[in-house]
């Protein structure tokens, strides 16, 4: 099982006032809110939690197939590169890596490099990059495993939950886009 999440940081930065009133206070708990206000660069500590968030989020969506919105209930916990988001009494270990135009959070049960593949997007609509996206996992797999085209496929389950499928044989894998960034993630 795997989740993951990517922020653009520019389009973060313009898309999203994180300094408007109670924006904070919908999203992160007062400890959380305490680390973005204490960091070097607050609005980087903000969407790296974020992005932290949402990949536990959807590594917890995948044992528990339901959508909701709880950003609040799922607590993160950095440490260094290795940190920890926490959902009632699921636990995962999030590894984020920050570079000068995006975060990227990937969330595992068990403490692991991440696999993410970041891709650079060249279209904004957000379909077209998750057609992107998909493209690019499936060859990725084609490759990885040497399979046929023919053996392999994405499906989405019942709450929109993507996973590869490999000679009807289900792998878990997690898909993100922001802004010009997609990546994906195979368990």
């Amino acid at each position: 099982m795997v989740g993951n999440d990517i922020v653009d940081i520019a389009q973060a930065k313009e898309d999203s006032n994180w300094q408007r009133p109670r924006f904070l206070d919908k999203l992160f708990t007062l400890k959380e809110q305490q680390t973005i206000h204490a960091s070097d660069n607050p609005c980087i500590m903000v969407w790296q939690l974020w992005s932290m968030k949402e990949a536990g989020y959807k590594l917890y969506s995948q044992i528990n197939p339901r959508r909701f919105y709880n950003p609040k209930g799922f607590t993160c916990e950095i440490d260094n590169k290795k940190s920890v988001v926490r959902f009632k009494n699921f636990h995962c270990y999030v590894e984020t890596k920050i570079t000068s135009d995006y975060i990227i959070s990937e969330a595992r049960l068990e403490s692991k490099s991440m696999t993410s593949k970041v891709i650079k997007l060249k279209s904004s609509e957000p379909k077209l990059q998750s057609e992107v996206i998909r493209k690019e996992t499936l060859k990725f797999a084609i490759k990885c495993l040497n399979i046929s085209d023919e053996n392999v496929k994405i499906v989405n389950s019942d709450v929109n939950i993507p996973t590869l499928e490999i000679d009807s044989e289900v792998t878990p894998i997690s898909l993100t886009h922001h802004g010009n960034y997609g990546a994906f993630a195979i368990a």
